[in-house]
């Protein structure tokens, strides 16, 4: 680490890795020497174990640094960080993203240790500009904040608010610095995107925003966007997906189960039917689109014919990248407070997500048969690894550019890699 260069250390989704770059440069900015910041997550138990145990090896090892944690855990639990020895400073999730807070910890003129707001209160969400996302062949942007819904089992909201959208004409102007830094693809995140544009002037839809973002910026190669909901695809994302080359043909999709009941109990916005027609939809319109999934395993009072539900929808909507998570009491959460003895025993939990996981690895394996002597456009992320545009992962014969966009020939297959020729 260089003196005057701030470590960011980011735990869980796409967002948090772009807040930390917006933070990084706030940070920089301030004149933080030695400072190393964690950016949490709060999603499970174990990312905030994870966390933790992080923040305890960096005091180890860089005793006289100023470690500061931010992020959706220490907005949520901020008194667990503050009894933290190692911790020097904790951050809200509003706060971080505002330069001024970061502007009086350059000389350590900021005495209060603890600055955490009511999230709930937070009605805006600006749009960051950063040159560019370090140490990534894509850049993300936040176009959407928070979420108004809330689902049983999820505590993120208590984190980040409710929802809220960032203006289109800042969204285009951003994508517009980003592709002229040299970014060939970028992500539009969100907690809750395909809420986005609820609370805007004239309420434009995910759809709608896209169709003029792209219009606005012709010079991006490519877009992708983040976890969508089943049933909130509107019509002009409809448009989009199946006529927008521009749009890469791999959707991820917030799906958490595959069986009603248990559904209802998460209160999801949508049901087994809702996601299966939405992959023929998809696949109708562009035939080759691949779907990746979120999903939780042994959610309370989940039998073993709703976890088999669950198996099968993967094999009927032909899901490929899988985020599998065994289910994690979140306090304050009302599957929390479901009883005992209808919670899913732990070991059991574990063992559902690994079958989940087990599948998970034969989709992909089925998927990459499929890609073989094919030419994909790759996106560089390392020397002699890409994805492609359906997210399949391809060593390439020799080392290209970072971020470059290179025309591939797949051959064969290694472990859950293509192999590509590069023409």
């Amino acid at each position: 680490m260089n003196k005057s260069d701030p470590q960011l250390v980011t735990f869980g989704c796409r967002l948090n890795t772009y807040e930390s770059e917006v933070m990084r440069t706030h940070a920089k900015n301030a004149g933080m020497e030695d400072a190393i910041i964690f950016n949490t997550c709060a999603v499970t138990k174990e990312a905030e174990r994870q966390a933790r145990q992080a923040i305890r090896r960096a005091r180890r090892e860089n005793p006289t640094a100023k470690i500061v944690v931010t992020g959706c855990s220490a907005q949520i639990d901020p008194q667990t960080y503050a009894q933290m020895d190692e911790v020097d400073q904790i951050i809200g999730n509003d706060l971080k993203l505002k330069a001024e807070t970061w502007a009086g910890f350059g000389g350590v003129t900021n005495t209060e240790r603890v600055l955490v707001n009511d999230i709930m209160s937070v009605k805006e969400t600006a749009g960051h500009l950063i040159e560019g996302v370090e140490g990534h062949a894509r850049a993300f942007i936040q176009v959407q904040n928070g979420c108004d819904h809330r689902c049983t089992f999820c505590i993120i909201p208590y984190g980040r608010g409710n929802s809220r959208s960032v203006p289109i004409g800042e969204i285009a102007d951003q994508l517009r610095k980003l592709v002229e830094s040299g970014y060939n693809e970028i992500v539009m995140t969100g907690v809750d995107v395909t809420s986005y544009g609820a609370d805007l002037p004239g309420q434009p839809s995910l759809g709608q925003m896209i169709r003029r973002v792209l219009a606005l910026v012709p010079e991006l190669p490519r877009l992708r966007l983040s976890s969508l909901d089943p049933v909130e695809i509107d019509e002009d994302l409809w448009r989009l997906i199946a006529e927008e080359p521009r749009l890469m043909p791999h959707l991820h999709m917030s799906l958490q189960a595959g069986d009603d009941m248990i559904l209802k109990r998460m209160k999801r916005r949508h049901l087994r039917a809702d996601a299966i027609e939405m992959c023929r939809k998809a696949r109708e319109y562009r035939p080759d689109m691949a779907f990746g999934a979120d999903i939780i395993a042994g959610f309370p009072t989940e039998t073993d014919e709703m976890f088999q539900n669950t198996l099968n929808i993967v094999e009927e909507c032909d899901l490929t990248f899988l985020h599998v998570f065994p289910y994690s009491e979140r306090p304050g959460t009302p599957a929390a407070n479901i009883p005992a003895e209808k919670q899913v025993p732990v070991p059991l939990r574990k063992e559902r997500a690994a079958a989940l996981r087990q599948l998970g690895s034969k989709q992909v394996e089925n998927f990459l048969k499929h890609h073989v002597n094919k030419n994909r456009e790759v996106i560089v992320e390392q020397d002699s690894i890409g994805r492609t545009e359906h997210f399949a992962s391809v060593e390439l014969d020799k080392p290209c550019k970072v971020g470059s966009l290179v025309t591939v020939e797949t051959y064969d297959i290694s472990g859950t890699s293509l192999k590509g020729r590069v023409l």
